[in-house]
This record gives C-alpha cells, sequence and structure tokens, in this order.
C-alpha cells in the first residue's frame, strides 16, 4: 500500500481537475475540490516522510518504455520529498488565496482558473517524485503547458504577449532537455538520477559532457538565470496568485531543482570538478545575483521588484549546489522550501495591496502600513527574511551558503563576498518598500484631502498570507517543521561519498 501513495497523492489533483470542470455552475462546490484535493494530496506526501527517513526509496513503476533501462514511473528520495512537501503544503494555502482574490476582483474564466491550477500541481508534484530525467521531462512539459493558459488569464494584448514570450523560452528549453537525455541515454544506457552521479559518463570525451552540460543548463530556463530570465518577468502580467505559483510553489522550483538534480545526481562531484563547471555554474550564479538585484532596485512595480528579487534569490540555490560541499548543498536545499515560503507571502501581500488600495507601485505606497498592518506587517517580516535577517528561516539558508563558500579551496572569499553583498542589495530594495509603507505620510493627508477609508483585503487573502508569514519564522525556530530538516540531513547522507564521508 506504502508503495501506491505517491500515485494517490498525484490522483489528487487528477481527479479534482475534472470535478472543477464540472461544477463550473456551482462556485462554492468548485472551489471545495480544490481545496478537499490540495489537503488530501498534503497529507498523502507528508505521510511519506517517516519512510524515507528511515533510509529507504520509494518506487512505484507504471511501466516499461521501448527503451531498455528507462522505466515511467516514481521513485521518492529525501531531496525530491522536500520539493514535494514544499508545492503540496503551499498548493492549500494559495488555493484559498485565490478564492478570495478571484472573488474580489470578480475575475472571468475562474473556472478555467482553478482547472489549470490543479494541473500545474501535477506537473510540479511529478517533477518531485521523479527517479530518472524521462519521467522529469514529462512532468516538466506538463507544468509549462498548463501555467500558460494562467499567464494569458487577462485574455489583454499585454498578457498575450508576456505568455507568448514564456512558452517560447520555457518549450525552447525543453528542447534543449530532451537532446540532453538523449544524450546522456546514448552515453550511458540509462536515465537514472542516480546519487553522486552516472558512473559512466565519466568515460565520455570531455568536450561532450561539456556541450550536454550547457544543454541541461538551458533546459532549466526555469531557473531564470540570466541572460535567460526575461520572461519571469514579462509574466507578470498574471493574476497575483499565478505570480505565487511562478515564483514560490512549481515553475521556478521546478528548474533550481532540476539543476541541483543535474549537479548532484547525474555529473557528481568529481566529474564537475574535473570538468570545471563547477567554476562556471558558480559564476553564472554569482553574476544573476547581483545583478537581479540591481534590476530589483530599478522598479517601481511592486510586483517586478519581487519578480527581480526571485531571479537573484534562485540563484543562491545554484551556487550552493555549484559548490559541491556539505554545506553549500545543505544550503541550497534548505533555501527551496524557506524561500518558497517568504516569496508567496510577498507576493500574496502584492496581491492583498492591490485588491485593498488599488496601488501596485512602490511609490503609490505611502502610509499603507497604516491602512492595512496585517498585510504589511507579513510582508515585513519576509522581506526581513529575505535579507538574510533574523528570526526568519532565511538566515539559516543563507547561513549555511556562507559556510559552503568558506570552505572552499578557492575562490572561497570572493563567493563568501558575493552573497554578503547580494543580501546588502536585498537591503537596498526590500527596506525603502517598509519605510515607505509604515513612516511616509499619505499624499492625501498631506494635501488635506484625505483618502476613503482602507481595510484589509477579504479573510480568504489575509489568512493565507499570515499563516505563511507566521511558518517564515517558525521554520527559523524550528527548521525540522514538517521534517525539512532531517529530509535535507538525509539527502546529504545519500551524497555523503561526494564529501569524503562528510
Amino acid at each position: 500500500m506504502e508503495l501506491m501513495t505517491p500515485l494517490f497523492a498525484i490522483l489528487c489533483p487528477i481527479i479534482a481537475a475534472p470535478l472543477i470542470l464540472l461544477s463550473k455552475r456551482h462556485p462554492n462546490i468548485r472551489e471545495g475540490w480544490t481545496i478537499v484535493a490540495s489537503v488530501a494530496m498534503f497529507a498523502l506526501v507528508l505521510s511519506m516522510a517517516p519512510k524515507i527517513l528511515s533510509g529507504e526509496v520509494i518506487e512505484c513503476i507504471f511501466f516499461q518504455t521501448i527503451f531498455e533501462g528507462i522505466d515511467f514511473g516514481f521513485k521518492i528520495d529525501a531531496f525530491g520529498l522536500i520539493f514535494a512537501i514544499t508545492s503540496s503544503s503551499l498548493w492549500i494555502l494559495v488555493s484559498l488565496y485565490s478564492i478570495g482574490y478571484m472573488r474580489a476582483l470578480n475575475e472571468h474564466a475562474q473556472t478555467r482558473f482553478f482547472f489549470y491550477f490543479c494541473i500545474a500541481l501535477v506537473g510540479a508534484i511529478g517533477v518531485a517524485f521523479s527517479g530518472n530525467l524521462l519521467t522529469f521531462f514529462i512532468f516538466f512539459e506538463i507544468l509549462t503547458v498548463s501555467t500558460y493558459p494562467l499567464v494569458i488569464h487577462e485574455q489583454t494584448p499585454e498578457a498575450l504577449s508576456g505568455g507568448h514570450k514564456y512558452f517560447a523560452y520555457l518549450l525552447t528549453g525543453g528542447c534543449f532537455f530532451l537532446f540532453a537525455i538523449m544524450m546522456t541515454y546514448y552515453l550511458t544506457g540509462t536515465t537514472d538520477l542516480t546519487p553522486g552521479g552516472i558512473s559512466a559518463l565519466g568515460s565520455a570525451s570531455r568536450m561532450i559532457l561539456i556541450v550536454m552540460f550547457f544543454c541541461f543548463l538551458l533546459a532549466f530556463m526555469k531557473a531564470a538565470w540570466m541572460p535567460f530570465h526575461s520572461w519571469l518577468p514579462t509574466a507578470m502580467v498574471a493574476p497575483t496568485p499565478v505570480s505565487a505559483l511562478l515564483h514560490a510553489v512549481a515553475v521556478v522550483k521546478a528548474g533550481v531543482f532540476g539543476i541541483v538534480r543535474i549537479v548532484c545526481y547525474v555529473y557528481g562531484v568529481d566529474l564537475m570538478h574535473e570538468l570545471g563547471l563547477w567554476l562556471v555554474l558558480a559564476g553564472i550564479a554569482a553574476f544573476t545575483m547581483i545583478v537581479g538585484s540591481f534590476f530589483a532596485i530599478a522598479q517601481d512595480n511592486l510586483k517586478k521588484r519581487l519578480a527581480y528579487s526571485t531571479i537573484s534569490q534562485l540563484s543562491y540555490i545554484i551556487l550552493g549546489a555549484a559548490f559541491l560541499t556539505s554545506n553549500g548543498i545543505k544550503g541550497a536545499m534548505l533555501h527551496i522550501p524557506f524561500h518558497g515560503f517568504m516569496k508567496i507571502t510577498l507576493f500574496m501581500c502584492a496581491g492583498a495591496i492591490m485588491v485593498a488600495t488599488g496601488k501596485k507601485n512602490i511609490s503609490e505606497m505611502a502610509g499603507i502600513g497604516r491602512q492595512i498592518p496585517v498585510t504589511m506587517l507579513a510582508f515585513s517580516i519576509t522581506a526581513l527574511g529575505m535579507c538574510g535577517i533574523p528570526p526568519v528561516c532565511g538566515f539559516i539558508s543563507k547561513i549555511y551558503l556562507c559556510f559552503g563558500a568558506w570552505s572552499l579551496d578557492q575562490y572561497g572569499i570572493i563567493f563568501l563576498a558575493i552573497i554578503l553583498i547580494s543580501s546588502l542589495l536585498d537591503v537596498i530594495y526590500f527596506f525603502p518598500i517598509i519605510y515607505t509603507a509604515f513612516f511616509r505620510e499619505p499624499e492625501g493627508e498631506r494635501s488635506g484631502t484625505g483618502e476613503g477609508k482602507i481595510k484589509e483585503a477579504p479573510i480568504f487573502m489575509l489568512v493565507p498570507l499570515t499563516i505563511t508569514a507566521i511558518f517564515s519564522i517558525i521554520f527559523f525556530i524550528h527548521p525540522n517543521t514538517l521534517f525539512i530538516f532531517d529530509l535535507v540531513n538525509t539527502a546529504i547522507a545519500e551524497l555523503g561519498p561526494l564529501f569524503g564521508g562528510i
């Protein structure tokens, strides 16, 4: 029965999706299916943690493909379960938030919205559960296709243009992904994700391995590393719950999750060092961290500032993986859920601000902290966490990344300085928002005209963002909430031989 748990988990959104379509004329029932499916999936995903923590791997093979050595099915390890717990837990909260948001703005095509939301989570959980590259690819592309209708939801010329750019980038990445998978299979006869890497790759020529690695990097444009990042700010034309889905729950996290998989489960430490690819990857990540932060500083639109912040923050995960040290990879793995909870809070706050006040630009938000204090307090807490300031969980993942950089034999001090500089830039683009909201006087009050009474966003929006903000602090106090810290340690133990037994 335990072996079927992954199948039951992924069936939750698959079954809910058609039920949502059938309940089009009954909004409460339609959204009820979304909540029931999200809670059931999270419970099933979480139930797998004790077995994984005992050192076992859960396999669920559906069928064998025509290619020898490749099965279509799931193989859940500790790292995959971290991503699955992050996605499934946040799906519950973003679903509740979506109900409040869509109803408050009387959005059109709500049934279509919730349907594709379900399908997107099928892709995300499938990626987390994939035991080989082919299964990973299939669910990765399901995630791409299902999120396109969400990006163009508004159906304005701007939304359609943003959606086309989004689709073009990510489908192009899919082509590179398929090519890299074919190369891997040709060279090794397998596409299994193996802790420590696929040993047979070591016999391939240096040039082929380097080309294949760059194909994998291009495959994961979802990670928004520069210069292949512009689809992400453009996709901010989507409704705020979709932005939260893109930035915290599914799409970009699938990208960085994939890069960590390639580094640790396809190439491995020795090959990454031998080919010098770790330094190339670290250089790309460092460049993206710094430049992404400078772009964020220049944005007045709140969602776009958060989008460029995401571009920068995702590269912390890539950088930690590139270090190829125990602490570096631990920091990268921890930053996946911790960033997820913090960033989804920030985006939900942005949507709540827009619903409550109608304001989208930071320059217009003077004094709103006194008008919608719960929303802005949640925003401030998680903004501190993004900067790496305690008592928010971002401090923990960043400190491990700093330890990872410090333990490098070469370039350690340079990468440590880059992490600290990037964190300082986080302060520069987040603190003005907090200052504007709480300490600047609203224009209406200065001019004597005043504004109508502004109140907090609907309760369906306010409760989820409050919960995620609270969890961002809980993770700092007790990092093993939802088994996160133990799962990270288990994943590192599986990779233990990579680090000389560390």
